[in-house]
């Protein structure tokens, strides 16, 4: 330290100062730092200033003397309270601190490991720049991301989202305090975000083609519906009508969903909920070429919904080619192959490495050609048990409610001829499938009713159990291939699965069409970030489920570490908890840094 005097003008007057400074290093080289301002020091001789000068050091450095100098202390009272201001906390780079170890404490602790996967996915699929060119603006983008990675990391409403994102370390992660984030935001971002989804799909679709190396030959297509909670009288989509979700009580609508061969999403559609499947088609494949730009070339792969003759025609006016179950009375004219048990060859159908609890599953498989398409007739023992078993139940409740009618004719609780009848045919109806193996007839002079069991209906049908036709334009495949091939549509399945259970597409509670559309595109797209977490999974051998994942992450956190120091200060340094080994492993198979944030010191009087 030294004393350096310092001279100021104002009008005719000049001022004298003098000011207590150190030297110090920078990264601009040394400079000199003022403790305090001394006044004039006057009379203070100058050759006097150095020897005041380590005086005052030796003072400030808690050093005392054996004879006091009260000018000295002076001088040093009234340099502790200004250098403590100027000394808020140690310099940069300065990690020596004195602190009160039984005072030490956390604070602000926030789970950080599912939603630092979520973040890092989606810049690597680079959806911001992707939004971007859609013209959403930074805020829409923010917003969009945070609503997406609720949706995969714990869905909630639009209303509990703000409280969510708080209890997350995704302010820390996205630098941006969510404190006055409210719920009306994010409802006004499903407004901005609904005209972009077509736009965002197709971007989206390509930048994974490229990145994963997808082949764009084949398509999976299949459907689902979602209900909802409450009328839905604001939006004319939401209809009754078959529900995959066994809730025929409420309103629905009906899910399009088109996946390639790896499973990644290339087009959705939201029909009204009383839509047959085989009215979807078209328009689907119309949708399809608009996202991925590709017109004609492929195999599109559907379901037996969509086994109809106007739907494949459909599909080979776009150029391309199908393959499709065929519906269960197409079996009847293959009835003398079926009972042929010569020319079949055995395919072991290997389980998932995801469900090693589950057996390996026999199905055996035969060729016939049919004029310009390729029929593959086969029969599975999973399939076999599984229908039996259906048929069974049906039986059994069919057999009882026919009883039940019986007895209730019989005691004169039902009299009219034209009630009974009806009772007969409401039966019929409720169960198809084994009420065509009965003969049911009523004799009104007898007041008697009574049923017949078609032995030979029922003989055929036992021996089309397990069995089912598979359909096909390509000739160019073997019957393994065609087979294989339609067994990818089980992805589109679990895709639902995902959608409906980890991701909460259901119930929905918006009452407007739009809102409703932008819900189950928020969970398509929070579905594209879980095939990506799956897919780098299964690239490196690893067969696990983001659900399971997510369990294990959740205890990642990032937290504040509060540490009052001895010189009056308190230090807290916002940083992540040290990833475990099981979260080291993880970030290391989906290939992203471990570290969720940078440090943050910061330094406050106690």
């Amino acid at each position: 330290m030294f004393i350096k005097r310092t001279t100021r003008r104002v009008g005719d007057k000049t001022y004298v100062n003098h000011l207590l400074v150190e030297s110090v290093t920078t990264p601009q080289g040394p400079r000199h730092r003022t403790i305090c301002s001394l006044g004039s020091l006057a009379p203070a001789p100058a050759e006097e200033w150095q020897g005041l000068a380590r005086k005052l050091s030796a003072a400030l450095g808690g050093q005392t003397t054996l004879v006091p100098d009260p000018a000295v202390d002076a001088l040093a009272g009234r340099i502790r309270p200004a250098r403590r201001r100027a000394h808020a906390g140690p310099a940069a780079g300065d990690d020596m601190v004195a602190i009160h170890a039984d005072q030490v404490r956390v604070e602000d602790v926030r789970e950080a490991g599912p939603v630092h996967v979520g973040h890092q996915l989606w810049r690597a699929l680079t959806l911001d720049t992707i939004l971007a060119a859609a013209g959403l603006s930074a805020r829409a983008r923010l917003l969009t991301e945070l609503m997406t990675l609720n949706r995969l990391v714990s869905p909630a409403s639009e209303h509990a989202m703000p409280d969510w994102i708080r209890r997350t370390a995704l302010g820390d992660m996205l630098g941006t305090d969510f404190a006055p984030l409210a719920d009306d935001a994010l409802y006004r971002n499903l407004d901005r975000l609904h005209p972009q989804r077509a736009a965002i799909e197709q971007a989206l679709a390509a930048r994974e083609r490229t990145l994963f190396n997808l082949d764009d030959t084949l398509y999976l297509y299949d459907l689902t519906s979602t209900y909802f909670e409450g009328q839905c009288a604001h939006n004319p989509q939401a209809q009754r009508g078959y529900s995959r979700d066994h809730r025929p009580d409420c309103k629905q609508v009906v899910v399009g969903l088109v996946l390639d061969r790896e499973g990644f999403p290339k087009a959705h559609e939201v029909f009204d909920g009383n839509r047959q499947d085989r009215a979807t088609l078209d328009a689907m494949l119309e949708a399809l070429e608009q996202r991925t730009g590709r017109r004609g070339g492929a195999t599109v792969v559907i379901d037996r919904g969509m086994a109809f003759a106007e739907n494949l025609a459909q599909i080979r006016a776009r150029d391309h080619h199908y393959l499709v179950a065929g519906r269960p009375a197409e079996r009847q004219e293959h009835l003398e192959a079926f009972e042929d048990t010569t020319g079949w060859t055995e395919i072991l159908r290997t389980p998932s490495p995801r469900n090693p609890g589950q057996k390996k599953t026999r199905v055996v498989i035969k060729r016939q050609v049919s004029g310009a398409e390729v029929h593959i007739l086969c029969r599975s023992d999973g399939r076999l048990e599984k229908d039996r078993a259906i048929r069974d139940q049906h039986e059994q409740r069919f057999l009882r409610d026919l009883t039940k009618l019986q007895t209730r004719v019989a005691r004169g609780r039902l009299r009219a001829p034209a009630k009974i009848h009806e009772a007969l045919g409401r039966l019929k109806e409720r169960y198809p499938r084994v009420a065509r193996y009965y003969a049911l007839a009523y004799d009104d002079a007898t007041r008697a009713v009574t049923w017949t069991t078609q032995a030979d209906l029922q003989t055929r049908a036992q021996h089309l159990d397990g069995a089912y036709l598979l359909r096909t334009d390509r000739q160019d495949l073997s019957d393994e291939e065609i087979w294989r091939l339609y067994m990818l549509l089980t992805r589109v399945e679990a895709a639902f699965r995902a959608m409906k259970s980890p991701l909460m597409e259901r119930p929905i509670f918006h009452h407007l069409e739009h809102r409703v559309q932008t819900h189950i595109f928020l969970c398509v797209l929070a579905y594209h970030l879980l095939v990506t977490i799956e897919k780098r999974c299964l690239d490196q051998g690893v067969h696990t489920s983001w659900a399971t994942l997510r369990e294990q992450l959740s205890t990642h956190h990032v937290v504040t570490v509060v540490l009052p120091s001895t010189n009056g200060q308190i230090l807290r340094i916002r940083k992540p908890s040290t990833p475990e080994a099981i979260h080291r492993e993880i970030y290391g198979t989906l290939q992203i840094p471990s570290e969720v944030m940078k440090p943050v010191k910061t330094w406050a009087p106690a």
